[in-house]
């Protein structure tokens, strides 16, 4: 057995002792053994070779629950690790939940504007039965001309937003520096497609504190996608959604191409939760629903859908935005589809609205 991967999970309430007895015997055998803690697991992470009586040796001691040794690059994302499905919980009583039964769809503007177009936004789609709000308060943006979001104003305007509502919300972090900040104003941390492999982002937002959402780089194979995840639990974070968004490819016909097969395999390769992007993948409000319900169809935890209730005059991406009746038409329209592969709509939490 070559160039193996194992990882050794540890009892809890193991003692610092017999913590050591087992690296000691890891090294004597020529394997590395680096501690790591992610979901309320204890674990050494070793690579090297080794031999299937080692593996025997290691599963004996007293301080180990289990050995999963895993092939390929994959590791803490791989379901040989982990084969059961991770539930991440978003916010608190009146949160969101990815992974389980329930279909989650969070839904808001691109970007945060100012009070009354978030007013509008959140109380349309919370109307409609949205179960987390969007909103961008900083936007990486192609043209160094184009709105890039009114940074921390945006961040208490969105906060705002969770107080009135009672809802989670999720927000773009674009830089190392932002995390500590953004993390403080929202519930989850979102990593955008330009900054799927800017690996010092990853660290720290995986060590924030607060669930990750990860969308797949614009041109990103799902290998790499998952790797990128791989940096998120690393550092021991294991509440990480993966978000398919579309890719590059010859056809412009639409913004990108919605990769839907990428959702299946990744479902296949990962307990993470993977949910899907209808707006930025397609670009065109007329594809979002079908997109949507075939995301539901193929397997999705859920949606992240762009909706604006002024859409001409958006700031960002208004050309891709759903109205409030377009987005009440794509929930009505979910249900079935929801319900024919086996699970429910996630029922929204929220307060009574008022004014801000």
């Amino acid at each position: 057995m070559e160039g193996i991967i194992v990882i050794v999970v540890l009892r809890p309430h193991s003692s610092r002792e017999e913590i050591e007895s087992v690296k000691e015997i890891l090294h004597a055998h020529g394997l590395s053994a680096m501690e790591s803690s992610v979901m309320d697991s204890s674990m050494l992470i070793s690579e090297g070779t080794g031999t299937s009586e080692l593996i025997s040796i290691v599963e004996n001691l007293p301080a180990v629950e289990r050995v999963v040794v895993v092939p390929g690059v994959q590791r803490l994302t791989s379901r040989v690790f982990r084969p059961e499905n991770t539930h991440v919980r978003v916010g608190a009583l009146t949160g969101a939940v990815f992974g389980g039964p329930e279909f989650v769809v969070i839904a808001g503007p691109c970007a945060v504007e100012n009070v009354t177009q978030m007013n509008a936004a959140v109380d349309t789609v919370v109307g409609s039965g949205a179960v987390m709000l969007r909103g961008g308060a900083f936007k990486p943006r192609t043209s160094p001309y184009s709105f890039q979001g009114l940074g921390l104003a945006g961040l208490t305007l969105l906060a705002e937003q969770r107080k009135r509502t009672g809802l989670p919300v999720v927000t773009e972090v674009v830089t190392p520096k932002d995390v500590e900040f953004v993390a403080e104003e929202s519930d989850m941390l979102q990593i955008g497609t330009r900054n799927m492999q800017n690996f010092e982002l990853l660290r720290e937002a995986g060590a924030s504190g607060r669930p990750v959402l990860l969308k797949r780089g614009m041109s990103a194979t799902i290998e790499e996608w998952l790797l990128a995840a791989e940096y998120l639990l690393h550092v021991g974070n294991g509440d990480v959604v993966l978000c398919e968004r579309g890719i590059r490819s010859y056809d412009r016909s639409t913004r990108f191409t919605l990769d839907l097969s990428a959702v299946a395999e990744a479902k296949r390769l990962t307990h993470l939760p993977v949910i899907v992007d209808p707006s930025h993948s397609t670009g065109q409000p007329h594809l979002v629903a079908p997109m949507s319900l075939a995301a539901a169809a193929c397997g999705a935890d859920g949606l992240i859908i762009d909706v604006h209730t002024d859409a001409r005059n958006a700031m960002c991406d208004g050309a891709q935005a759903l109205s409030g009746e377009q987005f009440a038409d794509v929930m009505t329209r979910l249900t079935p589809v929801v319900e024919a592969v086996g699970r429910t709509m996630a029922p929204t939490r929220a307060h009574s609205l008022a004014s801000v």
